[in-house]
């Protein structure tokens, strides 16, 4: 909440690093805090653990640092980017997490073999259960208890308060039976019964179930966090698609240096398929830049001296001599890189499901356990009786089958996504597919093909099409220009093996010239057939003229004298691109398409897969924009995509989902992945996980449903430890069985 004040003085603006979060509702009182001070405005990311503070210029950082230590975790500034020590970095945080689960599985596994089974309950067995359930409840649970103090300190409860609770009061009345009650007696047994009746609680124990919850919970927690850690790796992939080094002209000589050396002014060499090190002017030479990764066009783009080009753009012609203009945090990558951050700050946080209802569940639990034991000490039952239904409670509202309820339907549910070639980032993804109604689809390399492919032949009269390719297809093939690899990869297909031409030349921006089994042979613009005095007849000049108004590239052929044919190339649909349109529709989506490329070459592509409504012609930092915009008239949105150009949309968009054919930087800013470059995998993508939600909701019902039916016997005092096992171990094979049934998802 900015003061009025803030208006006058200028702002700054600075990304905290947040530890210690462990749902989005700290998320929510860490934002709470900062905004409370005087001129600061916050938002708080759960998911990628960032701060993004306005504040002005009279705050100190430090000082903002500080009012999130007040409210209980951590906070630090910016450090400066280092290279490789980032990279082992989210891999290091997980170890201590791992550790207390790999603890919690090897000491819980035979604790709740012996509680269960009688057989294996041998002489002060319960003594031997309790050295393995200390360490688990105490050191394995420690996130959770420190976590449930922090919410407490706040007046909050989540899941992690219930967790703490439950698992506490389970271990506190264990060693209160097995101290001072009859429980520690040598051959003392849990039968396998289920007798409904009165007992004051002194022989009852109950830490199968603290230890158990304590370990399905953390196994949950540890594969959610292993998932959002990787929010920060589509800044790497993104930054690394920059060249390393460079070849600079120092006193007339090349001199390799890296990139990050590099000043503005300097001239550095690009030789044919090396990347462009950083944004620049051509100096000197002429070539064709494939910069599809980041604008998402298909077609090169040629470039001659005085043209811009983008850094991590690929030279796929001659070789080139640029003046760097551009360097570091200024470059186009470099801009990029922050519109894919700010998205990923800036997108919607998803609270856990747990965590929503835990708020509600857990205050009714504690005045149930406070009410029974009021009524319990009020009718004169003795304080023993009182307390063993009171922690009763605490116990079976303590809720193992809800730690299983999201971990397992997210593991068979991933499990299945991934044998269907989809891969799901982590739970809060879920949420975020059943409020979709847009879907956003990117042309290039998602609807299309994403290479240029040879598409027509328009042969003049009398002329033959397979001498016709023959001839263009062979001198094309000596060129490494993209269009002309198009043409002798098309004719290569229909008419076999090329010739190899003699005399080849290249013609500076119109086109190629040589000598193919004796003909005198000329492929490229209109304009060099007709210095050669080659022109093109009137039906062959229509076709031009037709592919041309339909966004297509268009290449004139002749040979000896005359203009024989046309050649038309495009990035072609995809066969499978029309049906996936029409599955995204039935899922109840509007499908969009959206294209750096003209008018006309979308709204072809729109027409031939049934999508009505096209945004063209946008720059890849205006694909954000539009994302925004459509979030803006109260759409969902969804969006597809598989470039580099693509990466901070997926990002912005309410659900990502990436092409597993694109580039690395793409597939990490997106929530789900489509390993096939099918189309139709969206759909499915987005009907499976909408039943893996389902499936989630399904079990958080019936973990709480079992549990609220067990809560009128502990109350009553009637709960002895077989029955709370019993409904613990019941609603956990529910849980479960239920996750099963997504493995049967087609």
């Amino acid at each position: 909440m900015s003061s009025p004040i803030t208006d006058e003085k200028p702002q700054s603006t600075v990304e905290l690093s947040i530890g210690g979060m462990t749902c989005a509702s700290c998320a929510n009182r860490i934002e709470r805090k900062l905004n409370k001070v005087d001129g600061v405005t916050a938002t708080v990311n759960y998911a990628t653990e960032k701060a993004k503070v306005s504040f002005p210029a009279g705050i100190d950082p430090q000082q903002l640092i500080a009012e999130v230590e007040k409210a209980g975790y951590t906070a630090a500034l910016p450090a400066p980017p280092e290279t490789t020590a980032d990279e082992a970095e989210p891999e290091d945080e997980l170890a201590p997490l791992r550790n207390r689960l790999i603890t919690s599985l090897v000491l819980s596994i035979p604790m709740i073999a012996m509680a269960m089974i009688p057989p294996l309950q041998v002489t002060n067995w319960q003594w031997l259960s309790l050295t393995l359930a200390a360490p688990v409840v105490v050191y394995a649970g420690w996130p959770f208890h420190k976590a449930a103090w922090t919410n407490l300190r706040h007046g909050a409860a989540t899941m992690d308060t219930l967790v703490s609770l439950g698992t506490l009061a389970a271990l506190g009345w264990s060693l209160w039976a097995l101290f001072f009650g009859t429980a520690g007696m040598p051959g003392m047994t849990h039968p396998f019964e289920f007798t409904i009746a009165r007992t004051d609680g002194s022989g009852n124990i109950y830490l199968e179930a603290a230890a158990g919850v304590t370990a399905f919970i953390l196994a949950g927690r540890y594969f959610e966090v292993r998932s959002k850690r990787r929010a920060g790796a589509a800044l790497r992939a993104l930054l690394e698609l920059g060249a390393k080094d460079v070849a600079v002209l120092r006193g007339g000589a090349e001199v390799r240096i890296p990139t990050d050396q590099l000043a503005v002014g300097d001239l550095f060499v690009v030789r044919p398929g090396e990347k462009i090190a950083t944004d620049g002017v051509v100096e000197e030479g002429s070539s064709a830049v494939d910069a599809s990764m980041l604008t998402g066009e298909s077609v090169p783009v040629e470039v001659r001296p005085g043209d811009a080009v983008t850094g991590a753009t690929v030279n796929a012609g001659g070789r080139l001599v640029v003046r760097a203009t551009r360097i570091g945090s200024d470059t186009q990558l470099a801009q990029m890189a922050k519109l894919v951050e700010e998205a990923q700050t800036g997108k919607a946080r998803v609270q856990r499901l747990a965590d929503r209802i835990s708020g509600i569940f857990v205050p009714i639990v504690i005045a149930l356990a406070l009410g029974t034991l009021g009524f319990w000490l009020g009718t004169g039952a003795g304080a023993a009786a009182a307390f063993t239904a009171a922690v009763a409670v605490l116990i079976i509202a303590c809720p193992c089958a809800l730690g299983l309820a999201t971990p397992t339907a997210l593991l068979v549910g991933t499990g299945r996504g991934a044998q269907l070639g989809i891969l799901i980032k982590g739970p809060e993804v879920l949420e975020s597919t059943r409020r979709i109604d847009t879907v956003v689809l990117d042309k290039t390399g998602t609807v299309t093909e994403g290479k240029m492919t040879l598409v027509e032949t328009h042969v003049a009269d009398g002329e033959d099409v397979a001498e016709v390719l023959r001839l263009a297809g062979a001198l094309e093939h000596a060129s490494e220009h993209p269009i002309a690899q198009a043409i002798a990869r098309g004719a290569a297909e229909r008419v076999g093996e090329l010739s190899t031409p003699e005399e080849f030349a290249s013609v500076e921006g119109l086109g190629v010239q040589g000598i193919v089994d004796g003909h005198a042979v000329l492929v490229g613009r209109p304009a060099l057939l007709a210095e050669r005095s080659q022109h093109l007849p009137a039906g062959l000049a229509e076709s031009l003229e037709a592919a041309q108004a339909a966004g297509r590239t268009a290449v004139a052929v002749g040979w000896d004298g005359k203009a024989r044919a046309v050649l038309v190339i495009a990035d072609v649909v995809k066969p499978t691109s029309a049906e996936a349109v029409r599955r995204l529709r039935a899922l109840g989506l509007t499908p969009v398409l959206l294209t750096g490329d003209n008018e006309a070459v979308a709204k072809t592509v729109a027409a031939e897969v049934g999508i009505d409504e096209v945004i063209a012609q946008v720059l890849p930092k205006d694909k954000v924009d539009a994302v925004k915009k459509l979030q803006a008239e109260g759409r969902t949105v969804a969006m597809v995509g598989d470039g580099v150009n693509d990466a901070a949309a997926l990002a912005q968009a309410d659900l990502g989902l990436a092409m597993g054919t694109g580039t690395d930087a793409a597939i990490e800013a997106s929530d789900l992945t489509l390993v096939r470059g099918d189309l139709r995998v969206a759909a499915d993508a987005i009907r499976l996980s909408r039943r893996t939600l389902r499936t989630i909701k399904g079990n958080l019902f019936w973990a709480f449903a079992y549990n609220v039916a067990a809560l009128p016997l502990a109350a009553m005092g009637l709960l002895n430890p077989m029955i709370a096992g019993a409904a613990m171990a019941f609603s956990s094979v529910f849980v479960v069985s239920n996750s099963l049934r997504l493995r049967r998802f087609t």
